[in-house]
């Protein structure tokens, strides 16, 4: 990889690390898992989970906050109310991320019990870097830029 300056970002300009703020512990993660799964109330994500109850309850309602899910009522014959939790746009646009943490699973963590086909064409679907043209970069052929209104430091490598 070619010397570059290393960037100084801070904290609080870092999609990543507001990224990780809303969903960077492992249930909050394994929740989204669920919702893209199709399972949406709250006794499956439990019992699929083994996730205690108050902890569910807990990412739920942060998940629901941060508008990646939203609660839909419903009831079943002969039983209460109950909400389930169904993925907005914003949850949507999170399946590409978890699909790249679930391939970085497979590959180093040696597991590997699911895949995500295209339904057009039935190919295996992965997680890649594309730029605007839409050739496949590659980690070492990526340069990071600060955008406009960013108030980054450039420091030379050592």
């Amino acid at each position: 990889m070619p010397d570059r300056p290393a960037l100084r970002v801070p904290l609080d300009d870092c999609g990543l690390a507001r990224a990780v703020t809303v969903i960077g512990d492992r249930w909050t993660l394994l929740v989204l898992r669920e919702a893209h799964y199709g399972v949406t109330r709250f006794d499956e994500m439990r019992a699929d989970l083994e996730i205690p109850k108050a902890a569910l309850s807990s990412r739920l309602k942060g998940l629901v906050d941060e508008e990646l899910l939203e609660r839909r009522p419903y009831r079943e014959e002969g039983s209460r109310t109950r909400d389930e939790y169904v993925l907005t746009p914003k949850g949507r646009a999170l399946l590409p991320a978890l699909i790249a943490l679930m391939q970085w699973g497979d590959r180093y963590a040696n597991t590997g019990a699911l895949r995500f086909h295209h339904a057009g064409c039935g190919g295996t679907v992965t997680a890649r870097l594309v730029c605007d043209c839409g050739h496949l970069a590659e980690p070492a052929d990526l340069v990071a830029t600060a955008t406009e209104d960013a108030d980054l430091v450039a420091e030379e490598s050592r």
